[in-house]
């Protein structure tokens, strides 16, 4: 405070005599109770209204007021603090030092607390003290500035100042940031046992922390099974939050028993810490048990506790039960909100989060970081561009704006929701432009298959000397996959080498993905092949890549190396496989997969029902797709065109029309793939009149406009029917110009009903768009042949081989004895070809032996 003020207090009680200004010592006790209760703003209030202070203050209080300061970072109050304190020449306290010290790093100002450290001289009293040293080396840390904080613990030992416990805590607390390691641990473990500091259950705690965060939990299991006594919660509960970080959630819940076995009292901290284990590993039955503890503890009320039950119910999919715990809670911070948002997210139920957030609102609850970020990811999910740019228009006035993570979850929004200039917008305004950014910019103009764009802001990001991330490199080897452009994508590959990329499991699976999706398989299997360590990502590309290649029974036989390897096959390998099993109508294989998926009772999704009824439909049986689909729980669009294109392709014409209308009574909307399903109902079933009516009604009922497929499906339709004029007309009338199957279609419909006037005009346009595709030619051949037009046959026969042209070879496979053979025309590469035909002809000889004793 400075002199004039002091003065000026000082006159004022002298003009008022009759007011007795409280004893020293009831307004110092009075203040460390308020601050002991966390009452920190009534505290500073007490001391600032008192008329005597500074005169009434003791050295003894300033701590309690830093430490207020300090809790609800009131950095400007602190500063007044600190002049009052250099006044009263309170500053060479060792105590009041480190709470200054203290004050400033807790309120981000380190420059200040390194000034105050600065002052002191190396021969005073306060410089001797190990805490002042401590709080500096602290808040050094806290600022990851860690090489400073070393330095500065290497000068204090130079000063021959020995370290304490909690100067070794410090230390333990920082050695898995890259300069400190698990060695160098070590050594300060070492130097505990060497200089009689083991036995300290803070020190000891703090050890096991330091090997179970550089991934030693053998080493961190040792120490703690050695400890003397382990009736602490907070060993215990470092010990099960340790595990559960590194994914052991089985270990996490076991320790969790055995500390209750042991009688440990629990803390909120306990709880919360099981909790997450088990919604990580989502063992909810464990988790009711942690529940019912917490009631009968006495725990339920606590905010700490109901918000990690809330969020362990939506982690293992009971939505329903993390509402029922947010609607029981009476007085819910913004935590509690947040976390009922999140669960909403993490369970695809963005409009849920999206109303849950307006009531936030009715309920003047004030919205942090965390509830923007989940309410534009929210935005992102559903393509609300307008709801997020609504959002994004309220922070404009609040300094949470200028945070990194909303610029960069807003730049996800736009870019996923195609607005590439506000992205743009809010990208040239950011301050500090970091990895997360660029990333987002990249990925969301990957998601919005821009991907020229994403590629240029990766060659920004180089220039401006960022490095990118793993997820960069995934998005950038998407793009190229996207553009088919396998010559970038080989230079990708090389820079994902020179980078140290190579063994990131995403990254590879990305390579993976990228060259099978431009045809090069060997790339594939040689990335597949050398990958030390392979996760489940890895085998679910490598399954996907041969179905996408045309090889589905390589798929098939690389399913079961999953479990071989060690892996359960999750809904994407389910799905990947069963889309190679309906590729070969392989029903054998089809229904082992359903018995694994119903044996081990895994839990299946949307996608891999879906997967389930197409297998099914493809193989034949659509009385299994049908009991399938009447049995799941969610039905999406997906869903409904499987099954109507299912009853299609089985000539249930009727049957199909009928669940179109189910579906639109349900308020799922179709689109185009519905209509082209219907469509293709009709041509089985010969049905034009309706055919052409679903044609009329895509554009004039329901707004979708139709695709190459669907004026396909509409000239086969008339074509089949032998409408062929019609179907010329048809042909010229389209708003878009004929692609191939559309000519070719027709072609087809002559050959059927041997029109070859009409079918030379639709070959002629066919070959003028494809001139040296082989097949083109055979279908007009065919067209000359059955119409006897054997000149016209011959000629085009000989142009034909004049071009080299020749059809490609048909395909059949068979499944026998769980497996799946694929047979070419023509092709003798099997290596049981010999046996084949040697089967084949004495089947002949037998044929013609029966043949002839038929004629006698």
């Amino acid at each position: 405070m400075h002199l004039k003020s002091y003065i000026f207090r000082q006159v004022s009680y002298l003009t008022h005599p009759h007011c007795t200004p409280p004893l020293p010592n009831l307004i110092n006790s009075k203040i460390r109770n308020l601050v002991q209760q966390k009452q920190y703003l009534e505290a500073l209030k007490f001391y600032s209204q008192n008329p005597n202070f500074p005169i009434s203050t003791t050295k003894f209080t300033f701590p309690s007021l830093l430490k207020a300061c300090a809790s609800i970072s009131n950095l400007y109050y602190g500063k007044t603090l600190h002049a009052t304190i250099t006044y009263m020449g309170l500053q060479p306290d060792p105590y009041i030092t480190t709470s200054l010290i203290d004050m400033y790093v807790k309120c981000r100002s380190l420059d200040n607390a390194v000034k105050v450290f600065d002052e002191l001289s190396e021969g005073e009293v306060c410089s001797r003290d190990v805490s002042v040293w401590n709080s500096m080396i602290d808040g050094y840390f806290r600022f990851d500035r860690i090489s400073e904080g070393i330095g500065q613990f290497c000068r204090m030992q130079r000063l021959d100042l020995r370290p304490d416990a909690y100067s070794l805590s410090i230390l333990l607390g920082v050695c898995d940031n890259g300069i400190l390691g698990y060695k160098e641990g070590k050594q300060i473990h070492g130097y505990v046992l060497r200089n009689m500091f083991d036995g300290d259950p803070f020190l000891d705690t703090a050890i096991i922390d330091m090997y179970l965060s550089c991934g030693m939990l053998t080493n961190a299991w040792y120490v703690f099974d050695k400890l003397g006594d382990r009736s602490g919660v907070v060993v215990w509960n470092v010990m099960i939050g340790g595990f559960c970080e590194k994914g052991l959630w089985e270990c996490s819940l076991e320790l969790h028993s055995f500390a209750k076995n042991e009688g440990v009292k629990f803390l909120s901290a306990s709880f919360s810490t099981v909790l997450s284990a088990c919604g990580s590993s989502e063992d909810v039955s464990f988790g009711m048990q942690v529940h019912c503890d917490v009631i009968k503890m006495g725990f339920q009320s606590n905010p700490y506790v109901y918000t990690s039950l809330l969020t362990m119910y939506a982690k293992c999919k009971l939505v329903e039960d993390a509402e029922g715990i947010f609607y029981q809670i009476l007085d819910k911070e913004t935590e509690v909100w947040n976390a009922m948002i999140s669960a909403y997210v993490n369970n695809g139920r963005a409009y849920d989060a999206l109303e849950l957030y307006k009531s936030m609102r009715v309920n003047a609850i004030l919205s942090d970081v965390f509830t923007i970020l989940n309410i534009f990811s929210s935005s992102s999910m559903v393509g609300l561009y307008d709801f997020g740019r609504s959002v994004h228009a309220e922070l404009i006035k609040r300094p949470i704006q200028n945070n990194i993570a909303i610029q960069s979850t807003l730049l996800t929004m736009y870019s996923k929701c195609g607005s590439s200039a506000d992205a743009n917008l809010v990208f040239s305004t950011m301050e500090e432009r970091d990895v997360v950014a660029f990333g987002s910019m990249i990925s969301g103009f990957c998601h919005n298959s821009k991907f020229e764009e994403a590629l240029n802001f990766f060659r920004d990001m180089e220039a401006h000397g960022v490095k990118p991330d793993s997820d960069i490199m995934v998005s950038v080897i998407s793009a190229c996959s996207g553009l088919e452009n396998v010559d970038l994508g080989c230079e990708i590959h090389g820079f994902v080498v020179k980078s140290g990329f190579q063994l990131d499991l995403f990254v590879a699976s990305s390579l993976i993905d990228m060259y099978s999706k431009c045809g090069f398989l060997d790339s594939a299997e040689k990335i597949f092949s050398g990958m030390p360590h392979k996760s489940l990502v890895t085998w679910n590309s490598m399954i996907s890549c041969y179905c996408r290649n045309g090889l589905p029974e390589y798929s098939i036989r690389l399913f079961p190396q999953i479990l071989q390897h060690g892996f359960h096959p999750d809904s994407v390998s389910i799905t990947s496989v069963l889309g190679a099993i309906s590729s070969v109508a392989a029903l054998i294989q089809g229904k082992i997969v359903h018995g694994y998926l119903t044996r081990l009772k895994v839990r299946c999704d949307i996608q891999v029902e879906n997967a389930l009824i197409d297998m099914y439909i493809k193989c034949g049986f659509l009385k299994y797709a049908h009991y399938i689909f009447q049995n799941m729980f969610r039905k999406d669009l997906v869903t409904w065109n499987s099954m109507i294109a299912g009853y299609g392709s089985h000539g249930e014409c009727l049957k199909a029309m009928t669940l179109f209308d189910c579906m639109k009574s349900s308020e799922i909307r179709p689109d185009a793939v519905t209509f082209l399903c219907l469509l293709s109902s009709c041509n089985h079933s010969g049905l034009v009149e309706a055919g052409q009516h679903l044609f009329q009604s895509m554009e004039v009922e329901h707004g979708i406009e139709p695709k190459m497929e669907h004026y396909v499906n509409m000239v086969d339709l008339l074509g089949r029917a032998g409408r062929l004029d019609e179907a010329y007309k048809f042909v010229r009338s389209m708003p878009v110009e004929p692609e191939r199957s559309v000519w070719l279609s027709l072609l087809c419909a002559c050959r059927a009903h041997r029109n070859v006037e009409l079918g030379e005009l639709a070959a002629d346009n066919l070959l003028k768009l494809e001139p040296s595709t082989g097949s083109n030619y055979v279908h007009l051949l065919n067209l000359y042949g059955e119409a006897e037009l054997w000149d016209r046959a011959a000629n085009l026969r000989a142009s034909m081989k004049e071009k080299g042209l020749k059809k490609q070879p048909g395909c059949s496979w068979i499944e026998l004895k769980n497996r799946v053979d694929v047979f070419l025309s023509g092709d003798s590469s099997s290596p049981r070809t010999t046996e084949i035909y040697e089967t084949l002809n004495s089947l002949r000889r037998n044929m013609r032996k029966k043949g002839d004793n038929s004629v006698f």
